[in-house]
């Protein structure tokens, strides 16, 4: 039955009220790309690459976590300004993002789950002739994880009695093989935040000694909630430092700041100094030197007395330096977590109140406040498990 409900039911069914989706051709800067999600908002806020004509393929989707890491690269570190007016493709090219599959409007749900399954980081959808606006062409909306989720919570009678079995029975806790010590640089990081991207899950910060307790997590939904200039920290602090950073949203006090600009120096990485204060670098290469050195010859004292303005690549709209979204996010350090005990309707429903798309598993002791990390139960593993139910 939960096989034949997949079947006859269409992704457009999914669709009703989605916006069309923010595009830009690849030819277009990831600094257009910045001023789009700035515009946008929103933890959620992303940016087809796609060259608009009716039929053709999306090469890609950018958010602004994809940003941060592509401007804390090996490439990109010590010259942010120059990343910033990089091509959308050659930002593409070098991150080789996951899939984006496209998907008619009348196909059905368990064609959806298996493209997902199958590799699709996301797909998009042809918004049906009826719901467009006369003479916009062709319109696409997102179809994500997080929506083909809900759609299985709102049937999940009809996956009963699986569903409400634990998770350590059903098999989906997988191990947390993407956990990074507090102590760690940041920047160790990135490539476990390019696999958490892809898998649809997070980055665990855990003590560098065992056992591993979870201390909290690094997300790129998290990261997307920021504004570019958190690059800067990314490039400056350590794990742990930069989960509290970003849990600060728009708002980090004086002493992170002071931190984040004197490693900076001490590194040499002027121009995140320069994207850190807002300095609207151009891509010359007079002036950015002549920029970077009226940075280097600032003191920490001085720059005690300044104060960070908008993002470089915000010029469009007037939002914060460090945060898009700085009300309304769930804090770093409050990772969520179930137990092994936990059933499967539990954690799906659990994942998707917070807009989270996995949930850590762990177990606590009998006494103290530490919880030790046992695994990972991601979405993609729920839906794995609901969609090769045996036929009933």
């Amino acid at each position: 039955m939960a096989v034949r409900l997949l079947q006859t039911h269409d992704v457009s069914d999914l669709c009703i009220g989605k916006p069309a989706l923010r595009w830009l051709p690849p030819s277009s800067t990831v600094a257009d790309a910045v001023a789009e999600l700035e515009a946008a908002g929103g933890a959620g806020a992303a940016v087809a690459v796609w060259d608009g004509e009716e039929g053709s393929d999306v090469a890609g989707r950018v958010c602004m976590a994809d940003v941060l890491l592509f401007l804390c690269s090996a490439a990109n570190l010590a010259s942010p300004a120059a990343a910033l007016q990089a091509t959308l493709s050659d930002m593409l090219a070098a991150s080789a993002p996951p899939p984006i599959h496209r998907i008619e409007s009348n196909a059905s749900v368990l064609q959806a789950v298996d493209s997902l399954l199958g590799g699709a980081h996301c797909l998009v959808v042809p918004i049906r002739e009826r719901w467009r606006r006369a003479g916009r062409g062709e319109l696409l909306c997102w179809l994500t994880v997080e929506d083909v989720a809900r759609f299985f919570v709102s049937s999940i009678g009809l996956f009963s009695p699986t569903a409400a079995r634990s998770v350590s029975d059903l098999g989906v806790v997988r191990p947390a093989a993407l956990a990074v010590a507090a102590g760690d640089a940041a920047l160790s990081a990135l490539p476990l935040l390019r696999a958490a991207t892809a898998s649809h899950t997070s980055v665990a910060v855990v003590p560098a000694l065992f056992p591993r307790r979870l201390v909290g997590e690094i997300s790129p939904s998290a990261l997307c909630s920021c504004g570019v200039s958190v690059a800067a920290a990314v490039a400056a602090l350590s794990a742990g430092d930069l989960m509290s950073f970003v849990n600060w949203g728009g708002s980090p006090p004086e002493a992170a700041l002071h931190a984040v600009r004197s490693r900076l120096r001490r590194r040499g990485l002027l121009g995140m100094l320069d994207l850190l204060y807002g300095v609207d670098l151009p891509s010359s290469s007079s002036s950015s030197s002549a920029s970077s050195s009226s940075s280097s010859s600032s003191s920490d004292e001085d720059d005690d007395g300044k104060c960070c303005v908008a993002s470089p690549c915000g010029r469009r709209g007037k939002r914060g330096v460090f945060s898009r979204r700085a009300m309304g996010r769930r804090p770093a350090e409050e990772a969520i977590v179930c137990r092994r005990g936990s059933s499967l309707v539990a954690v799906m429903v659990q994942a998707l109140a917070h807009r989270a798309t996995h949930v850590w598993v762990v177990e606590e002791p009998d006494q103290g406040d530490d919880r030790e990390l046992v695994g990972v139960v991601g979405l993609l593993d729920v839906l794995r498990v609901l969609r090769h139910l045996p036929p009933t």
